[in-house]
């Protein structure tokens, strides 16, 4: 028994120890993924089935919201809504990619001094299950009062 004691000490502290690197390395991950998402957006335009349309950096399809007026997110307003289509926020100036007009885009103060992505007044959302890059098969979809369509180089929907 005495040989058991000794031994356990050690590899509680080896426990300790990993439970302590593993919560660090989860922070320091945690932290360099947020700095990287704030601080910047840029929207650019990609080939899809419906012609080319606005897409985040990573090619994910952007969305605006037909109940929404102009500048002014009203998804925020509905329970659930931002969490199936979170809007599209930067800290700073959003970037334009190639073939998106700088001049149409733009940003709106969300509750929290958060700032949602605009192009051409449309509050720009992400489609939380997007299967991939391009996809479109979200466009037209009815939820929480309005539709959610696509956005094309004009700043006009895509349906």
């Amino acid at each position: 028994m005495g040989s058991t004691v000794r031994r356990w000490p050690g590899l509680l502290i080896l426990a300790v120890g990993i439970t302590a690197l593993a919560a660090g390395y989860a922070s320091s991950s945690s932290a360099s993924t947020t700095a990287s998402a704030a601080s910047g957006a840029t929207v650019k335009l990609v080939h899809t089935s419906k012609g080319k349309i606005l897409a985040n950096s990573r090619g994910f399809t952007l969305y605006m919201f037909t109940a929404d007026r102009r500048n002014s997110d009203r998804c925020v307003k509905k329970s659930g809504c931002t969490s199936i289509w979170p809007p599209l926020t930067v800290k700073g100036r959003p970037t334009a990619g190639t073939g998106v007009r700088r001049s149409l885009l733009g940003t709106i103060r969300l509750a929290g001094g958060r700032h949602q992505v605009t192009y051409a007044g449309h509050p720009l959302y992400r489609y939380s299950a997007d299967g991939g890059p391009a996809r479109t098969s979200y466009i037209g979809v009815s939820e929480f009062g309005g539709r959610w369509f696509g956005v094309n180089a004009a700043g006009k929907p895509v349906r």
